[in-house]
């Protein structure tokens, strides 16, 4: 295959592309470990959660939509329960109030946010600051 566009620079690549794993985890709540990429108008989270983990009821402003990638558990929304196991998507509205119970396998999730989640730009920007990023 002929390939016409010149690559990118690795300024331009750096830019542009970030591994996950590389973004220093951050803990939003006890048993839980994220890595949170943000752009301009949306938020990616990688989640890895603990089993047995609950997650308190809340909300935010943000749209948000759950991607479950492996082990599973009861999301809560808006007092009724969603079981939801790997490859479910859940999408929780704007302000809607929400939390989870995880099973004893644990739960893994990427989530988008939209708009991004300021609280957890907030906390990223405070771990990097203690390992001197």
């Amino acid at each position: 295959m002929e390939r016409k566009e010149p690559r990118a620079t690795r300024e331009e690549y750096d830019k542009r592309v970030v591994r996950y794993e590389d973004v220093p985890p951050i803990s939003p709540f006890p048993g839980a470990s994220v890595h949170f990429i943000t752009g301009e108008k949306l938020s990616v989270i990688f989640s890895t959660i603990e089993p047995n983990v609950k997650i308190p009821v809340h909300q935010h402003e943000a749209e948000q939509i759950m991607i479950v990638i492996d082990g599973a558990g009861d999301q809560i929304s808006d007092g009724k329960l969603y079981h939801l196991e790997k490859g479910d998507v859940f999408i929780a509205a704007s302000n809607v109030p929400h939390g989870t119970y995880v099973s004893d396998k644990g739960l893994k999730l990427i989530e988008v946010f939209c708009p991004p989640r300021y609280d957890y730009i907030e906390k990223l920007e405070a771990v990097k600051k203690s390992l001197g990023k």
